[in-house]
């Protein structure tokens, strides 16, 4: 086992002086060579994926081995398509993979076994990476877990689950957000997609609040001075493709906007769905107002603004959203690798 998680670590070494090349001979943007001299080579690298349960009936089925092609198409990581599935973290074949994907709805219960909670200590101390997808739930989404795959809702708290899961594995060490000037968020790909195609609306809100700069909210925990686990609200709904090569889902956005007089309008108004609060980047609460259930109406920010939500989607949006979170999953990878 201590054979293997050095001859990892050796592994990341040499894969990060390519993936570094590559990422220095992009365009001013950001964007990977779009004809690369030669494909991805050097050390093969295997991927693993948490599954607890069928492996067939695993959330986004087809997503990650989307990701894993792509990011072996745009790198120079010659990385495995096919995940190396674990039915639980007692599986010793945890270390014989750097990196793990996990969507937090492929396992029902989040409790660990001890020897779960033996092994993620070691594989963790020794290098390994545990991204943890769908962890950040926003609280107005708990009630169903399928609302966590299907509504990304943004927020910088691990859900409770995750949380209680991880205290006993290393106690007294807590998830934080992660800073969107974090080296992570251009690991490979810098900034967002081309924004010109998304109306004018849609384009300011994604640029100056929701992914401003290609940035997301997440939560890591930390050891040694580095990311060991990475949580985030899902993102795999934005990776799959079918077998045409089509994206798999249709992307709608979730936007808030204001217009005059709505802030003293909405602090009387009458509602008759719950009232939720949601943790923001500086650690401040938003709070939520619900009319229907997973989707919020309008929303109380810090300051005493008040705005609405409003839903928006088109062909041009889905296909916007599926590049940023592709881009986004290939940047979570390609970090790991390299740090």
């Amino acid at each position: 086992m201590r054979r293997a998680a050095v001859a990892m670590v050796g592994c990341l070494a040499v894969l990060a002086a390519g993936l570094l090349r590559a990422a220095d001979e992009a365009g001013p943007e950001g964007t990977p060579p779009t004809a690369p001299a030669k494909p991805a080579s050097g050390p093969e690298v295997r991927v693993g994926q948490l599954v607890a349960g069928q492996a067939m009936g695993r959330g986004y089925a087809d997503a990650l081995p989307a990701l894993l092609r792509h990011v072996r198409e745009e790198t120079t990581l010659n990385v495995v398509s096919e995940p190396v599935v674990l039915s639980s973290f007692e599986d010793e074949r945890l270390f014989e993979v750097s990196f793990v994907y996990a969507n937090f709805a492929d396992r029902a219960d989040w409790t660990f076994t001890e020897a779960e909670r033996a092994n993620l200590k070691g594989y963790l101390e020794r290098g390994g990476f545990l991204f943890l997808d769908g962890g950040i739930i926003a609280a107005f989404l708990r009630e169903n877990p399928m609302f966590g795959q299907h509504h990304s809702f943004g927020e910088w708290e691990a859900s409770p689950e995750v949380q209680k899961a991880f205290e006993p594995v290393f106690p007294g060490r807590e998830f934080t957000p992660l800073k969107r000037s974090h080296a992570l968020y251009r690991s490979f790909y810098e900034g967002l997609p081309d924004t010109s195609i998304l109306p004018d609306t849609v384009r300011s809100y994604v640029e100056k609040e929701k992914w401003p700069d290609g940035t997301y909210s997440a939560v890591a925990l930390h050891l040694n001075g580095r990311i060991a686990v990475l949580v985030t609200p899902i993102i795999a709904m934005g990776w799959g493709r079918n077998s045409l090569g089509a994206w798999s889902t249709i992307i709608r956005f979730r936007v808030l906007e204001e217009t005059e007089g709505l802030s003293e309008a909405l602090q009387t108004a009458a509602y008759s769905g719950a009232r939720f609060e949601v943790m923001r980047e500086d650690g401040a609460k938003d709070v939520i107002y619900c009319q229907k259930q997973a989707l919020p109406a309008w929303a109380n920010e810090p300051g005493g603004r008040w705005r609405v939500f409003r839903y928006y989607g088109n062909r041009e949006i889905s296909d916007f959203a599926h590049v940023f979170y592709t881009r986004l999953g290939t940047n979570i990878l390609v970090y790991a690798m390299t740090h």
